[in-house]
């Protein structure tokens, strides 16, 4: 039981089905597509499609997706990468640089061909009871008639206004009177609404053929980029073997690289070989040993994860638990390791996840993104579209497994999670925040496994993240533990903004499923 004088929620109890999400019309939604014969796959998609109206800052048609999924029918759990690549073309004389020379998040060459589309048709076509008529129809009708812009998404758009006025039709769209939309004020997409409404009918070739994509890439190509209707037309998603490894008796089951999920498993594989029990859950021992082996994983992270079909990734031999050993013996609980310097990676937060279990035995884990808030900051004019920038995480230099290069997909950071116990589904979970969300999905997981926390608790409780060679505190950290972390020779600081959010669904002994939404947005778990 939480403590009732600490402001919190509670977590939502249900026997026969649930959802969590980051915005309540996307959990309404979701639950509603089940009661009306739809399965979690259904509802996953449904809230997804609402989300990237109702929360167009962080998803939308015009990004990608992965999806861990377990299916009573065929009783395995099933991964599927929805992440786009460059495309066939590549100009690098073109390409605009920043100033640690990577790819401007902001232009054409950044905008890699978006995967959610895809995904979404392939997995309501292999595995949803409803078709993508239905599916989308929620979306598709706030789009068009107009949603209520929540507390936590407006204060996003009010940091975003001068990124906003760079496009004019990003512009024309996403602010009203030049400024950005508060909280309680009505948005309306009505060019979004005739795309979803073409998806609707056309399934995938209404987004990668026709008027839609011919609007997106005329976009794209007036702004420098190489973009081609063949780009489009060829792409497809594909099904990849999910990794896992054990944990306290447990397994933990994430996407396969290009994504970050190998990262997640690292560091629990890393903190296995601790007893952070044995100090309190605001120890600052503990945020130091979730520190160190955040260290020693991205390091990993930066110097292998690439798309697999251009490079070799030594997945076995990073996930194994002698090598885990290995490096465990790098960490001192006393003293930071001295010799391991990250380079710089960007906080970016905005990614939205969801976490649905239905009355079927199907366990959804779904995560779908435009990387930076509000992506590119292009917005194709006739369809609506807001474009992402997931091409940004590329390396320039050409002896990287991550170099950007035609037709590859670059190393993704959204990476949604699946907890098992005896081939059995317990538990989907995610937890958003671009970089983070390893280390976010490690704290909740050893909240809940190591500090027997409720789901909810587990994801209200503070957090800490290492990047930039510093360590991110929030603000309910306290000052004492502050300085016993510098003491120990951390460079520490509090974060502006707090690091994620989250959503987790947990299946009990009894058969009742607990459900908990991140009180760092505006979501909410509902079931029955």
């Amino acid at each position: 039981m939480r403590n009732l004088h600490i402001p919190s929620r509670s977590p939502v109890y249900g026997r026969k089905a649930m959802v969590a999400t980051s915005h309540p019309e996307a959990s309404l939604r979701a639950l509603e597509m089940m009661s009306k014969g739809g399965n979690a796959i259904d509802a996953a998609i449904a809230a997804a499609a609402v989300l990237g109206v109702v929360e167009a800052h962080s998803t939308g048609l015009g990004g990608d997706c992965f999806c861990l999924f377990y299916s009573n029918k065929v009783r395995k759990v099933i991964s599927l990468n929805g992440s786009g690549n460059v495309s066939k073309v590549v100009d690098y004389n073109q390409i605009k640089k920043t100033n640690e020379g990577y790819i401007d998040p902001y232009t054409a060459h950044a905008i890699t061909i978006p995967g959610a589309v895809a995904a979404w048709d392939k997995l309501i076509n292999d595995y949803g009871n409803l078709g993508l008529k239905d599916v989308l129809a929620p979306a598709i009708h706030l789009a068009e008639n107009g949603y209520v812009v929540a507390d936590v998404i407006a204060d996003m758009w009010k940091r975003e206004e001068i990124k906003l006025r760079k496009d004019e039709d990003c512009k024309r769209i996403f602010l009203k009177d030049n400024e950005a939309y508060k909280a309680g004020d009505i948005h309306i997409q009505s060019e979004l609404a005739e795309t979803l409404k073409s998806i609707a009918k056309h399934g995938k070739e209404g987004f990668y053929s026709g008027e839609v994509a011919e609007d997106i890439i005329e976009k794209i190509r007036g702004i420098g980029g190489t973009h081609t209707i063949e780009d489009f037309s060829n792409f497809d998603v594909n099904y990849v073997e999910p990794i896992n490894v054990p944990y306290k008796g447990y397994n933990v089951f994430e996407c396969p690289p290009n994504g970050q999920g190998i990262v997640a498993l690292m560091m629990l594989n890393i903190l296995s070989n601790f007893d952070i029990t044995k100090y309190d859950p605001n120890d600052y021992r503990r945020i130091h040993l979730e520190a160190e082996a955040t260290k020693l994983a991205f390091m990993h992270r930066n110097k292998y994860l690439g798309d697999p079909n251009f490079s070799d990734i030594p997945v076995e031999k990073i996930l194994s638990q002698e090598y885990a050993q290995l490096l465990s013996k790098k960490i001192n609980e006393n003293a930071v390791i001295q010799d391991i310097s990250i380079s710089k990676l960007e906080n970016n937060k905005d990614t939205v996840y969801i976490s649905i279990v239905d009355n079927d035995g199907n366990f959804v884990s779904f995560i779908n993104s435009i990387f930076h808030p509000f992506g590119s900051g292009i917005v194709a004019p006739k369809s609506g579209v807001l474009l992402h920038n997931r091409g940004a995480s590329f390396n320039l230099n050409k002896e990287h497994p991550n170099f950007y290069e035609p037709l590859k997909k670059p190393m993704h950071t959204i990476i949604p999670g699946l907890l098992m116990k005896d081939n059995k589904p317990v538990m989907p979970f995610g937890v958003m925040g671009a970089h983070y969300q390893p280390v976010g999905q490690v704290h909740f997981l050893t909240n809940v496994l190591d500090y027997d926390m409720d789901v909810q608790m587990a994801l209200d409780h503070s957090r800490s993240f290492f990047y930039d060679n510093s360590l991110s505190l929030e603000k309910t950290i306290s000052l004492e533990t502050f300085d016993k972390l510098e003491k120990l020779g951390h460079t520490v600081n509090y974060c502006d903004l707090p690091h994620g959010g989250g959503q987790a669904i947990i299946l009990k002994d009894n058969g009742v499923l607990v459900g908990a939404s991140d009180p760092r947005k505006d979501g909410m778990a509902l079931g029955y």
